[in-house]
């Protein structure tokens, strides 16, 4: 061939390849491998936590309303961490920050375990104990939470966020199905105090992921944390008007469609069981979560990432309407009469329940890999700590309103209201908020715009 004789096509360029299964490229980094593999397992202790404190709150006070309390009374805490703690990320060292929170949290840990204790010796402990020590618990997860956040686009290249994010759901998906299935199972066998310790044990591998990050200091020059700080981030979120969407559209699926502080009841009152129906229920939940992580493959292929997240929202809002459907048979006596112990648990009951709950785990998993991903793409790294605190404020202050509402409408309706009610306010919700943000309908992740 001459120089002057025609060139022949090149070969089309081949589609990338789809993948059906999770993808693993984010832990060829060795940083985020530790630090994924150790959330997860502190994170089961933390779930099994969660859920025995509930069912001692209720096994003290037979009250749905004092255990949504748990959430109640941490709220404006959180809020206050979560805001707090974006700021911190973006003005220190975010493995040093990690490190401290981490340790607050394991001290309240050990603080539960010496109020099992004396429960065991002696009269009941004060329920404003509990209350004290889960809050204080709750404001160190929210600032661990926000700073961890903020840390995967430095040990990460861009194009491993999103796969990031999804294997965070796997992670989380095993923390909900092992921790509370666990939870149910300990605290039928040993009792309160040794299901605490349990999860003080576990939080050594979290701890062992954090101290193995390397140092993570502000690439630029930070304000510190105080009001100026906060008022640049509110600005920020203010010119945002797709993150902004990303936020509304989970305090409302969370405040209207959070199902677990009814488990309690549910498992004494409609589908019997107990404790260990308690751990299946949350388990459930989580099953959807880890089974939707494990096939995220796809998610790397999928640019609309507001459309996504609604419609995401609206299967979610439907399984929790389903939930309270169930309840209600449930309470009507559909399904014959229920018994406290697991021996006489009403199996078609706890199926429906759970294939309901499932639903709503897979379709939160969804919205939440999309959501987490639009804000770590589209926020520069000097304003993401504090926009990762905001998140973090309305992804752990939503389902506390959730609790709230859930508790204060079954004490003056009936148990399987909230749900009903809630779910039908996610799909009108969502469908008006993907019609009327426009900028958020149209987002593509290719050009990812705030």
């Amino acid at each position: 061939m001459t120089v002057s004789d025609p060139q022949p096509p090149a070969p089309p360029a081949a589609p990338a390849r789809r993948r059906r299964f999770a993808d693993l490229s984010p832990l060829r980094s060795r940083a985020f491998a530790r630090l994924w593999i150790g959330s997860t397992i502190a994170g089961m202790g933390a779930q099994l936590t969660v859920v025995a404190v509930g069912l001692q709150i209720y096994d003290l006070t037979r009250s749905t309303l004092a255990v949504s309390l748990v959430g109640g009374i941490a709220l404006l805490p959180m809020v206050v961490a979560g805001l707090w703690g974006g700021m911190l990320a973006d003005a220190f060292d975010r493995r040093v920050v990690l490190i401290v929170s981490s340790l607050v949290g394991w001290v309240t840990t050990l603080g539960l375990i010496a109020l099992s204790v004396l429960t065991a010796l002696g009269p009941a402990p004060a329920l404003w104990e509990f209350y004290l020590l889960t809050t204080l618990n709750s404001i160190a997860a929210t600032v661990s939470n926000t700073t961890r956040m903020a840390v995967f686009p430095r040990i990460l290249p861009p194009e491993h966020i999103a796969p990031a994010n999804a294997l965070g759901g796997i992670g989380f998906g095993l923390q909900l199905t092992v921790g509370p299935a666990l939870a149910g199972v300990l605290v039928a066998a040993v009792g309160y105090g040794w299901t605490y310790a349990v999860d003080a044990v576990l939080f050594t591998a979290g701890f062992l992921g954090i101290l193995s990050l390397p140092s993570l200091a502000p690439l630029h020059d930070a304000l510190r944390p105080g009001w100026r700080s906060l008022r640049e981030g509110i600005a920020f979120l203010r010119r945002a008007p797709n993150i902004r969407s990303g936020f509304l559209i989970d305090v409302i699926a969370m405040g209207f469609g959070r199902p677990y502080t009814l488990f309690p009841a549910v498992a004494a009152l409609a589908i019997g069981g107990g404790a260990i129906t308690v751990g299946v229920l949350t388990a459930a939940a989580a099953a959807g979560v880890f089974i939707t992580g494990l096939f995220s493959g796809p998610v790397g292929h999928v640019h609309r990432h507001g459309v996504a997240i609604a419609r995401a929202v609206m299967v979610y809002g439907g399984c929790i309407l389903l939930f309270g459907l169930v309840i209600g048979a449930m309470q009507t006596g559909w399904f014959g009469t229920v018994d406290s112990s697991f021996a006489h648990v009403n199996p078609v009951a706890l199926v429906l329940a759970g294939v309901a709950l499932a639903g709503s785990g897979a379709a939160d998993e969804v919205s939440a890999i999309f959501r987490s991903t639009m804000l770590i793409v589209a926020v520069p790294d000097g304003m993401r700590g504090r926009l990762q605190g905001i998140f973090t404020v309305v992804v752990t202050g939503g389902p506390r309103i959730g609790d709230l509402y859930a508790g204060i409408l079954t004490s003056l309706v009936a148990l399987w209201f909230p749900p009903v009610l809630g779910g039908l306010a996610i799909v009108v919700a969502a469908v008006t908020l993907v019609r009327v943000v426009r900028s958020f309908r149209e987002y593509d992740a290719r050009t990812p715009t705030p």
